[in-house]
């Protein structure tokens, strides 16, 4: 890989470059989905974009190749379903949401499981600092769909610290990148009574598949691609305090492409998220 083109301009580009391309892709590809929610179910979506992801890696990567043990595989197997999990009821929630309100109630998760971890003052006070942005953005957004929404996403945000847990299983069991494709496959047979039934509109406009493999490009292969480069060139607070961009640049990509403007109180809970990630002492994976 460090051999390929694509791996000497990741070697030449500054880590922190790398991130905001990365983020740039994640949210770009999240404003796709939401256009495919006008002609197939948020399900389906999902469980095309973690098929057509774990296809695409397991391809590039010949992940057949590697000596898989039942070890391996399995916690490839569990960690490919907190994955699918999360992009599932992300993708429930994204639909009912605005774009940046759903990124900063799904932090909630990774912010839990660092504060778990580190036991410090400074978590906690990362975690209430989270718990109250996101009381702000849910009291937005307590009626009718739109608080399914915040139940689907803070399911997603538990999901969300599950992944990262695993996510640490699968690096050490020797698997890297082809655990994640072999994962992201295994997970896409579990959510597949999610979205298997609603191909029908893929039959009839077949444009659908392509945007659906753009949103598994974008939304998964390139920026879990870029989390494995930048994260082992830099340490983890300095990844931490990356991911302070994430909630900001979904509120942007949504109000460009999507045309969702935030309202006041809206921008002041994705703050308190955006400065409880600073805070805290430990990095997790980037989001869905």
């Amino acid at each position: 890989m460090s051999h390929s083109p694509a791996g000497s301009l990741a070697d030449r580009l500054p880590p922190e470059a790398l991130y905001v391309m990365g983020a740039l892709s994640q949210y770009c590809g999240a404003a796709i989905a939401v256009v495919l929610f006008d002609h197939m179910a948020a399900g389906t979506v999902a469980w095309l974009r973690v098929l057509g992801a774990g296809l695409i890696v397991t391809a590039v990567r010949r992940a057949w190749r590697r000596g898989w043990t039942r070890s391996m595989l399995a916690t490839a197997g569990l960690f490919g379903a907190a994955l699918a999990s999360m992009n599932l009821t992300f993708y429930l929630a994204l639909d009912r949401l605005p774009m940046g309100t759903a990124v900063a109630i799904e932090f909630i998760g990774p912010i839990a499981v660092a504060a778990w971890a580190a036991r410090s003052a400074r978590a906690v006070r990362s975690l209430l600092l989270a718990t109250l942005g996101v009381l702000l953005l849910a009291g937005t957004s307590m009626d009718g769909a739109e608080a399914l929404g915040v139940f689907w996403v803070l399911c997603a945000g538990v999901l969300w610290g599950v992944y990262i847990l695993l996510g640490g299983r699968v690096a050490r069991s020797g698997a890297s990148i082809d655990g994640l494709g072999v994962g992201m496959l295994l997970g896409a047979l579990l959510i597949a009574p999610f979205g298997a039934g609603g191909l029908g509109p893929a039959f009839d406009k077949p444009w659908l598949v392509v945007l659906v493999v753009g949103t598994s490009v974008l939304s998964n292969a390139i920026p879990y691609g870029i989390d494995q480069v930048v994260m082992a060139r830099l340490p983890s607070d300095r990844v931490a305090l990356l991911m302070t961009i994430l909630p900001a640049t979904a509120v942007v990509i949504g109000l460009v492409a999507l045309g969702q403007v935030p309202e006041p109180v809206e921008l002041a809970g994705i703050g308190l998220v955006m400065v409880a990630l600073a805070l805290r002492d430990r990095t997790g994976e980037r989001p869905t």
